[in-house]
């Protein structure tokens, strides 16, 4: 593919428009510079808005957008439980998590763990954190994204890294955490308008140009294998989507991590106004979550009719990508470059906010509060350096670098999740079943792979969940603690929510019934 100067001037005008608007909502009044909570928590100023906005923005990369496609062509409809139980996760994290993290008014996941636990386990989760959104999130979402530009403009992968890496540093270093969240509402507008088109267009070809009910109908009734959400045993792809699981299993607790204890991802709820602005925010990302499969599995689910005779599944996105006018191809291929640059910026600043707060903040307490802007910026600027250099040699050699990293990522979620679970929801669990926890979930994972390697990923994270978590109980109960002197006082927390965030979970959750019960 490559694009036409129509096409290539849309895409300009797209980033002049993103980076005036990051300098714009990023200025300060006359005689105030920026201090550590302009730039990592954006002020507390975030409307929710912007923080609904920004948590798809910083969650949808290029890898998710060809890659679910690229599922959706092979094993249709059942691939969209990632996006559709992330919504009903993204309640649950609002209406119970959100309420203690904002108590404690915290910067940074570390910090709480410090604020529950003790150093200890902050510094071990800080650097653990730092190295992966450093040399697998960061290298991923550069090296990944690369290949997808690649693929469609035919650009050389190092030129492509390149350009992406300094096209979210123009925007994103100067104004930190605000203007990641203020640009991200660009990005989204433009990646759901740009997905929704390529949807209607691939219906419409579909249903020989009667609309995309007609497409619709042809294409369930053809395809209608593509179309069940719970795959059974005997399924090619039930080790990747292994069933019920998805349901009642080991989806919950990758989702659980991920966007409830992942910095960020959860940084923008706690740059809110206050609790109600961040659980509004957070329905109104639940809502988008339901959107996205048909913005990112369906035109997969079109291509096996459109294109039949793809060489690979993730051809699927470019290739119908392809297939659109001049003018709107530009304007999709904005959207997925968008989609690529709010996740860097989000990366980079969460990075940052880590780095600068949890270790380097506690060993230079005397810092002036621009110095520390300043180090955020610089710790931004050589994370995107590393991860330049690193990507290729890291990913270059696998075929399916995104399962890769799944796989990797899911060896530690089961013990982050026991570890933010107990310390907030059991006042006695102590430090050492915490360290327990972490340390335990990477080596029971090995050991459930190398002994029952035939056991879906899905299923393993569950069971890793459920040994760490008796670890992490029996550690607690041979030290015999009383309360943990720093545990959360829930008589203290307010976990009462509104009325307008009551009936947002209310729908998301019909409409998660209706979907399954339709597609079962």
């Amino acid at each position: 593919m490559t694009l036409n100067p129509i096409d290539l001037a849309i895409f300009v005008v797209y980033v002049l428009g993103l980076i005036a608007v990051a300098f714009y909502v990023s200025r300060e009044k006359a005689g105030h510079d920026k201090n550590t909570d302009d730039y990592f928590l954006a002020g507390h100023s975030l409307p929710w808005w912007a923080i609904g906005a920004s948590l798809i923005a910083a969650n949808i990369s290029a890898e998710q957008i060809i890659g679910m496609s690229g599922s959706g062509y092979v094993l249709g409809l059942a691939i969209a439980s990632y996006e559709w139980m992330a919504a009903i996760t993204l309640i649950i994290v609002g209406k119970y998590f959100l309420p203690i993290f904002l108590k404690r008014k915290i910067y940074t996941m570390p910090q709480f763990l410090e604020q529950r636990f003790d150093s200890r386990v902050k510094t071990t989760m800080a650097i653990f954190w730092l190295a992966v959104y450093v040399f697998v999130n960061l290298t991923a979402v550069l090296w990944l994204g690369a290949l997808a530009i690649n693929t469609l403009t035919g650009l050389d992968l190092t030129y492509c890294m390149i350009l992406l890496a300094a096209l979210s540093l123009t925007y994103s270093l100067y104004g930190g955490l605000k203007a990641v969240a203020f640009t991200d509402i660009i990005q989204v507008v433009l990646l759901i308008a740009g997905g929704l088109f390529l949807s209607y267009m691939s219906l419409n070809l579909i249903g020989d140009g009667q609309g995309i009910i007609a497409g619709f109908d042809r294409l369930s009734s053809e395809l209608p294998e593509k179309f069940d959400m719970i795959l059974t045993p005997d399924s090619p792809h039930y080790v990747n989507l292994p069933g019920l699981s998805v349901l009642v299993g080991g989806m919950w607790i990758m989702n659980l991590s991920y966007w409830g204890f992942n910095q960020y991802i959860i940084q923008r709820t706690l740059a809110a106004k206050d609790l109600a602005e961040a659980q509004k925010g957070i329905a109104f990302a639940a809502f988008l979550k339901l959107l996205m499969p048909v913005i990112v599995v369906l035109p997969g689910i079109a291509a096996v009719l459109i294109l039949p005779d793809l060489a690979k599944p993730d051809q699927a996105y470019p290739e119908l990508m392809n297939l659109m006018p001049v003018g709107l191809k530009g304007l999709i291929f904005a959207a997925l470059v968008a989609a690529i640059l709010s996740s860097l910026a989000s990366m980079t600043n969460s990075v940052a906010t880590i780095f600068t707060m949890d270790l380097y903040k506690p060993r230079r307490p005397d810092g002036t509060q621009g110095h520390y802007v300043k180090v955020g910026r610089i710790v931004s600027l050589v994370a995107l350096i590393v991860a330049l250099v690193t990507a290729q040699p890291l990913l270059g050699k696998f075929d399916q670098a995104f399962q890769y990293i799944q796989e990797f990522t899911g060896f530690f979620t089961p013990g982050i999740v026991v570890l933010f679970l107990l310390g907030m929801f059991w006042k006695k669990t102590t430090a050492n079943a915490a360290l327990a926890a972490t340390i335990g979930s990477a080596a029971i994972s090995l050991a459930f792979k190398m002994i029952m390697p035939e056991v879906p990923f899905m299923d393993r994270v569950g069971l890793v969940f459920i040994s760490c978590m008796a670890l992490a109980i029996l550690v607690t109960l041979v030290e015999k603690p009383e309360e943990h002197k720093n545990a959360v006082d829930l008589n203290d927390v307010d976990f009462k929510t509104q009325s307008n965030f009551n009936i947002s979970a209310l729908l998301v959750t019909l409409i998660l019934i209706a979907l399954y019960t339709t597609w079962w």
